[in-house]
């Protein structure tokens, strides 16, 4: 028997298609999609399926956990693993259609040994010192006899435009360009792609903007939200004036008032740091937090005139631009933090 959730995530399919195809109009080359961390919260499986209806081909997940979720025998789309290739993913690597990205000689070494004809991509480091062989060891003949699709790298400071890494990165990355080692070469994530068109080359691969994140202000015109928070009410109570709500006693009522508890908390990714910044939503009126977040509940003020009962559902405000600036987390935190217990329900809105 199906039982109903009182919490749900309304995710706007359209707006996640339109998203993707506004981002591949800008790019120079082609766009992909970065669906690690399980879609960045949102169902990596779904978000797939309608990003391919929308016309992206190429994925990319950062482990081969995550694509052992998504694998299949889809021959027209191709699926990259970020994080490259241990001796523990080989029984199953070897068996599947999923690239490994390529991230060190020891890695190249192992898919020589056992897969040298097949379709690899592989990771250079431009300057963020994180994942990928160096410039020198990409040049030193390493890659000779691989079959590569892509040469990534990652830029570290996409989103400000006037960071002299970026400049520095993108001058490495063209020397590798150069060399013609591989079929396509990418480099620009979301906020790469609003650099300028000298970081596109050919495969672009954004995340953040595909779900409605905004990597750059310039952005905002471009990309819509995907994601929407609801909550249903678990009891509507009225609490006399100087009365403290929820841990700490941080809220107290300046007058009588009506409350709301809302079925929704720091383990869904409804961070503490909302406490007196906040609000959730009914028939479009504003009801602000009133005391802490709690791990499965919030307290909003009911406006005098607003009527609301026990069932009744709100929506909680998680505009990811305004979010972070209200709370000092990244929107990659925000997104990725969303948990477990949501109803997802995908609509064209």
């Amino acid at each position: 028997m199906q039982i109903s959730s009182p919490l749900r995530l309304e995710l706007d399919k359209s707006a996640l298609m339109a998203n993707w195809q506004s981002l591949n109009r800008i790019t120079a080359g082609h766009c992909g999609a970065a669906i690690k961390a399980n879609g960045y919260g949102l169902g990596a499986e779904r978000v797939r399926h309608y990003l391919a209806q929308a016309g992206c081909r190429d994925f990319f997940v950062s482990s081969w956990d995550e694509a052992r979720l998504l694998d299949s025998s889809e021959k027209d789309f191709s699926l990259s693993v970020l994080h490259g290739l241990r001796e523990d993913d080989l029984g199953y690597a070897l068996n599947s259609s999923v690239k490994p990205v390529l991230c060190s000689p020891a890695m190249i070494a192992r898919w020589k040994a056992h897969a040298p004809n097949r379709p690899c991509d592989v990771m250079v480091d431009t300057g963020m010192n994180r994942l990928g062989l160096s410039m020198e060891e990409a040049g030193s003949g390493l890659l000779d006899g691989l079959s590569i699709d892509n040469i990534l790298s990652h830029l570290a400071c996409a989103d400000e435009a006037d960071h002299p890494l970026n400049q520095k990165q993108l001058e490495r990355f063209r020397i590798l360009a150069a060399r013609k080692q591989a079929k396509r070469y990418s480099l620009a994530n979301s906020a790469g792609i609003f650099l300028s068109k000298d970081y596109h080359f050919d495969l672009a691969r954004p995340g953040l903007a595909l779900y409605g994140g905004l990597p750059v202000p310039q952005s905002k015109d471009i990309l819509k939200p995907v994601v929407a928070i609801a909550a249903q009410a678990i009891q509507v109570r009225e609490v006399s004036a100087g009365e403290a709500i929820g841990y700490g006693a941080c809220f107290v009522t300046p007058k009588k008032m009506r409350v709301a508890i809302l079925h929704v908390g720091y383990a869904d990714g409804y961070w503490r740091a909302f406490f007196e910044k906040g609000h959730a939503r009914k028939d479009g009126v504003i009801c602000p937090l009133a005391g802490r977040v709690s791990m499965d509940m919030i307290t909003v003020a009911l406006p005098d005139a607003l009527t609301a009962q026990e069932g009744d559902w709100f929506s909680v405000d998680f505009d990811l631009p305004s979010a972070s600036q209200q709370t000092g987390l990244s929107q990659y935190e925000l997104l990725t933090g969303l948990g477990h217990r949501y109803q997802s329900v995908w609509q064209a809105i």
